[in-house]
């Protein structure tokens, strides 16, 4: 009885260890990376509850689905790129939640370490691409910028199944 115990013990620690390694290969045009989006996963189910319930603004959305799949075809890598700068730079950096400090900066980190892999892409921007992007901006600064980034969190659901949809599983 103990021996099974211990072999249900340790087949649950590896089962468990399994899913912090795993990641993703996102393929992005011409190259690719890693991304651990159970980690992503993670630290954003964190913080989401908050997000979604502290979003006054249900009129606005940023991202939606529709916008994430009408990414043309070599495009892929630029607008990932710039999609996570803006949660970096724009998003993370207002986002005033004080008790989940630690998972939106764990989450914040991991679009910085994601962005840093993609560099090393030298992704090329279409005129399209980076209108897209700048109208996603241009939305976000008609709100106050902590309601803004507020609402962005919670919608970051769509940019991770975005993520997930584009890689497949390694470990």
């Amino acid at each position: 009885m103990m021996k099974m115990l211990l072999g249900c013990s340790l087949l649950l620690l590896l089962l468990s260890l399994s899913e912090l390694v795993e990641s993703r290969t996102l393929h992005l045009d011409s190259c690719s990376v890693n991304v651990h989006t159970h980690e992503l996963r993670k630290y954003y189910s964190a913080i989401r509850s908050n997000a979604i319930a502290g979003d006054a603004d249900i009129g606005v959305k940023f991202l939606d689905k529709s916008l994430m799949k009408g990414v043309q075809e070599g495009q892929t890598c630029c607008f990932l790129r710039l999609v996570l700068r803006f949660y970096v730079e724009r998003v993370f950096s207002n986002y005033a939640s004080s008790q989940q400090q630690r998972s939106s900066s764990a989450l914040a980190n991991a679009f910085v370490s994601i962005r840093r892999d993609i560099h090393k892409c030298h992704c090329h921007c279409a005129e399209e691409t980076q209108r897209t992007v700048d109208s996603l901006h241009a939305e976000f600064n008609k709100l106050e910028a902590n309601q803004a980034a507020q609402k962005a969190v919670g919608e970051l659901d769509t940019v991770l199944e975005w993520l997930e949809g584009l890689g497949q599983k390694t470990a």
